[in-house]
C-alpha cells in the first residue's frame, strides 16, 4: 500500500526500540520521525564488501552526518553524508571495526556498533555517484542497450536459436494490440479516490494498473522491435501509444496521487521510448513526451525527497522503494534530457542500489512473501538491466541478490504449485520471473535454478538481455542446501532433497516484520507440501488490498496453521506500523543430513493475553516425519488451537488422527502428547472458485498453559514410534530408530 506522506510521518512504530535496536536515549527519534535499524551490528560478519551503514535520524533532524569508522580502536575512516545511510567508494580490508555517528554540528555521538569484514566477503563497489552519471552521459542511445546491440537479422545461429520463439511472440502480441488495444484515455475511469477504500475504487485501480502496464508494454515492445527489425509499422505504433499517454493528465485518475503505479509506468515507458528512438522521434512530439516525464516524474521526486527524505527513515513503505527505483531509472535515462534529471539522479541512484530490498536483511529474503517477492523480480529486471547497461553498475552482482535468488530456490523450488506466506500466496508461481532473474546471475545457484525451470522468461527483457545470458557461464550448477534460514525475515525451509520435484518441503516463519503491509497473523506457522501437492496450506485468497474478506479471514491467525485460543481468537493484525512489534523470532536453526530442527517465539504477536507461545519444529528428513512442540501459557484460562487446514478433506480418524489425501500425496496427524486433545472440524468462507479448503483444529480443555504435540506423518507410513516418560530435562521421542529429546519448555 502507498501512503499519503503526511500520514507516513504520522505513523509510529510502536517497537522501534526493540526492533531497530536503537540503544541510546540521546539517539530516541521524536515522535513524527519512524526508526530504522543501526547496521552494520552485533559483530556480524558482513555479506557485501565495503559494507552499507544506516542509522535513525538524529532528533533534531541535522543537515548532515559525521560518520567515524574505527579498526583496532584507531579511527580509519571519517565520513560526511546527509543522509542517515552511508555506502563507501572503497573495499575495506579485512577487520573487525566499530563504527559511531553523530550530527555535525554537536559532538553527540551514537553508541559504537561492531562488525567484521574477511577475505572471503564478496566485493560490491558502487562508484562516487558523479562518477557514474558522466558515464551515462557518454554512453550513446539507446543506453538500454549494448553498443554492440544486433537487430535480428544479425544475431548468430546459437542467438537466433535462443531467441527466434521469442522475438517471433513479440511480432505477433504486438501486432495483435495494434488493430485490438484501446486507447487510454482519462474518461475512462471517472471515480475520483477519496482516500476510502471501496470495492468500486479498488477495482478501478486495478484496471489503470492493468491497462497503463499493457499499454506501457506495448509502447516499449513496439519501440524495441523497431530497433530489432527497422519496420516502420513498429515506429508508427510506438508514437501512437506514446502519445496517448502524453495525453493523460498529470493530474488526473493516473495522476501520483490517485494511482502512483499508474504515473511511473508512464513517466517510465516514455524516456524509455524516447531512449530507443532518439534518432527518429520528432521535435514536438519529444518535447511533449519530455513534458509529461517532468511532470510525472517530479511528483514521484517530490514525495520521496519530502518530508526530510522520508524514505531513509521510513524504508517499509513497499510502492515507495518500487517508486525510488523507476526514479533512478527515468532519472539516469533522462540526463541531459530534462535539467532536473540530475537532481533526480544524484537523490535517487545511489540510495536505490544501496537499499534494495528493504523487506530482509543483508541475507537476501522478502518478508513480504514469495508472491511479492516475484512482483519484486518481475520489476527489478524491468530497472536493473537497463540501469546496468546504461550506468555499468550491476545489481544482479550484489551480495544482496545472490540471497534473494536463493531465497527463491527454497520457497518457490522447481515444481511447486504455490507461494508460501503473505498476500496471494494462493496464486501459482510464475516462473517466467524467478528463470530471469536468475538467468542474470553466474552463480552455481542461479544455473541450477534457471536450467531446472522449464520454457522462456518474458520476451520483452529477454530481448533486451546480454548474451549469452550470464547464468550459461557458471562453472558448476549446485542446488542450495536442503535446509536454511534466513535470520532477518525469520523463515525457515526444510526440504527432504531440494534437488528432488518429488521432494517433501516444510516451511516456518516466525518474523520480526510481524503483520505489516503484505504479511499476515501467521507467526511460528508451518506449511507442507510434497511432490508438488499442498498439504497444509495458508487458507483464503486476496480478492483486493483491504476488503473485509481480507481483514476478517485472511490475514488472522485462525486461516493459518498456527495456534489460537478461544474458538479462533489469535495474533493481533489490526493498525498499520503498530504491526511491526507484533512479531515473532526464531529462536534456533539447525540442520543435518539427518535432522532439521528450529524453534520460534511468537509471543510479542498475541499481546497481554499470553505469556508464552512457543513452537519447535523436528524434520525427520529420512523418515519423512515433521514433530511440531508448542508450549503455550496465559495468566487465564483459554482453550488453545492447533489450526490445520488443506487443500483437500480433512478425514478424522477413530484413533483421534486425521487424514488428508491430495490426489496422490497423503498426510497424516496425530497429538501424541499425553494430555487431553480433542480433534474439531472448522469452517471458513468460500474458497477462490474453482479451489477446495478444509479447515480444523486439535483443541485443548481450558487451562492457563499447556502443550501440544503433533506428529506429521507425510504419505502415512505409520512408522513405530515411542514417547518415553518425562525427566528433568524432558521426553526422549525415537521414531523408527531415530531419537530426539523433547525438552520441558
Amino acid at each position: 500500500m502507498t501512503f499519503p506522506t503526511a500520514t507516513l510521518l504520522r505513523l509510529l512504530i510502536l517497537a522501534s526500540l526493540s526492533v531497530s535496536g536503537a540503544s541510546r536515549a540521546d539517539w530516541v527519534i521524536a515522535p513524527d520521525i519512524e526508526a530504522i535499524k543501526p547496521l552494520p551490528n552485533d559483530n556480524q560478519r558482513q555479506p557485501q564488501n565495503p559494507p552499507s551503514f544506516s542509522w535513525s535520524q538524529h532528533k533534531t533532524r541535522p543537515a548532515s552526518y559525521v560518520l567515524e569508522v574505527s579498526l583496532k580502536g584507531a579511527v580509519v575512516y571519517t565520513y560526511t553524508t546527509e543522509r542517515n545511510w552511508f555506502l563507501p567508494t572503497a573495499a575495506y580490508a579485512p577487520g573487525n571495526y566499530s563504527w559511531r555517528v553523530r550530527p555535525a554540528t554537536t559532538t553527540e555521538w551514537s553508541t559504537p556498533r561492531t562488525f567484521t569484514i574477511d577475505s572471503s566477503v564478496a566485493l560490491f563497489i558502487l562508484p562516487d555517484s558523479k562518477v557514474v552519471s558522466d558515464n551515462v552521459k557518454k554512453h550513446a542511445r539507446p543506453r538500454m542497450l549494448a553498443p554492440g546491440f544486433l537487430k535480428a537479422s544479425q544475431w548468430p545461429a546459437a542467438m537466433r536459436t535462443e531467441r527466434a520463439v521469442p522475438l517471433a511472440n513479440m511480432i505477433n502480441e504486438v501486432s495483435y494490440k495494434i488493430s485490438n488495444m484501446a486507447a487510454v484515455q482519462d474518461s475512462d475511469w471517472p471515480l475520483v479516490n477519496t482516500g476510502v477504500a471501496t470495492a468500486a475504487l479498488s477495482a478501478q485501480n486495478a484496471n489503470i494498473r492493468t491497462r497503463i502496464n499493457t499499454t506501457g508494454r506495448q509502447l516499449e515492445s513496439a519501440a524495441l522491435l523497431y530497433r530489432l527489425t527497422g519496420e516502420a509499422r513498429y515506429l508508427k505504433e510506438a508514437f501512437v501509444r506514446g502519445d496517448q499517454f502524453s495525453r493523460l493528465s498529470a493530474t488526473g485518475p493516473t495522476s501520483y496521487v490517485n494511482q502512483d503505479q499508474g504515473t511511473r509506468v508512464i513517466a517510465l515507458s516514455l524516456i524509455k521510448a524516447i531512449d530507443f528512438l532518439s534518432a527518429e522521434i520528432d521535435a514536438p512530439r519529444r518535447a511533449a513526451w519530455l513534458n509529461t516525464v517532468n511532470l510525472r516524474t517530479t511528483d514521484i521526486y517530490n514525495d520521496l525527497s519530502g518530508s526530510n527524505n522520508r524514505l531513509d527513515q521510513y524504508p517499509y513503505d513497499s510502492h515507495g522503494g518500487t517508486n525510488l527505483g523507476f526514479l533512478a531509472l527515468i532519472s539516469t535515462l533522462a540526463l541531459g534530457e530534462l535539467p532536473q534529471a540530475s537532481t533526480w539522479f544524484d537523490f535517487s541512484f545511489r540510495s536505490y542500489v544501496n537499499t534494495v530490498y528493504a523487506w530482509s536483511g543483508p541475507e537476501g529474503g522478502f518478508a513480504n512473501g514469495t508472491a511479492y517477492g516475484q512482483y519484486t523480480a518481475d520489476l527489478a529486471l524491468q530497472i536493473w538491466q537497463p540501469l546496468l547497461e546504461a550506468t555499468g553498475v550491476n545489481i544482479f552482482a550484489k551480495p544482496w541478490s545472490n540471497g534473494f535468488l536463493q531465497f527463491f530456490a527454497h520457497f518457490v523450488p522447481p515444481g511447486a504449485v504455490t507461494h508460501a506466506f503473505g498476500d496471494e500466496s494462493e496464486l501459482t508461481p510464475d516462473f517466467r520471473y524467478m528463470k530471469a532473474f536468475a538467468s542474470r546471475s553466474s552463480t552455481p545457484t542461479a544455473a541450477w535454478y534457471a536450467r531446472n525451470i522449464a520454457g522462456d522468461e518474458d520476451f520483452l527483457t529477454l530481448l533486451q538481455a546480454p548474451y549469452p545470458l550470464p547464468y550459461t557461464r557458471a562453472a558448476t550448477s549446485v542446488a542450495p542446501p536442503n535446509a536454511a534460514l534466513y535470520p532477518s525475515i525469520g523463515w525457515v525451509a526444510m526440504h527432504s532433497d531440494l534437488g528432488d520435484r518429488a521432494r517433501t518441503s516444510v516451511y516456518f516463519k516466525s518474523s520480526p516484520f510481524g503483520s505489516y503491509n503484505h504479511s499476515h497473523g501467521d507467526q511460528n506457522s508451518l506449511l507442507l507440501s510434497s511432490g508438488g501437492r499442498p498439504l497444509l496450506i495458508d487458507s483464503g485468497y486476496m480478492d483486493w488490498y483491504g476488503s473485509p474478506l481480507f481483514h476478517s479471514w485472511y490475514r488472522q491467525t485462525r486461516a493459518h496453521n498456527a495456534i489460537t485460543f478461544d474458538g479462533g481468537i489469535g495474533q493481533l493484525i489490526d493498525g498499520n506500523t503498530v504491526n511491526l512489534g507484533r512479531n515473532g523470532k526464531v529462536l534456533s536453526f539447525a540442520t543435518t543430513p539427518a535432522l532439521d530442527y528450529t524453534a520460534g517465539d511468537a509471543l510479542n504477536a498475541y499481546g497481554s493475553v499470553l505469556s508464552k507461545a512457543l513452537r519447535k519444529v523436528w524434520y525427520f528428513r529420512s523418515k519423512n516425519v515433521v514433530v511440531v512442540q508448542d508450549l503455550l501459557a496465559a495468566p487465564a484460562p483459554h482453550k488453545f488451537e492447533w489450526n490445520l487446514h488443506a487443500a483437500a478433506p480433512i478425514v478424522a480418524q477413530a484413533d483421534g488422527s486425521v487424514s488428508i489425501l491430495n490426489v496422490d500425496r497423503k498426510l497424516c496427524a496425530r497429538s501424541i502428547s499425553s494430555e487431553p486433545v480433542t480433534y474439531q472440524a472448522r469452517s471458513g468462507p468460500p474458497p477462490k472458485a474453482g479451489k477446495f479448503e478444509a479447515h480444523g483444529a486439535f483443541v485443548k480443555p481450558a487451562a492457563t498453559s499447556g502443550e501440544f504435540l503433533v506428529l506429521l506423518d507425510v504419505g502415512c507410513n505409520n512408522l513405530p514410534y515411542k514417547l518415553s516418560a518425562p525427566s528433568t530435562t524432558g521426553r526422549t521421542l525415537t521414531i523408527d530408530g531415530q531419537s530426539i529429546v523433547i525438552p520441558n519448555n
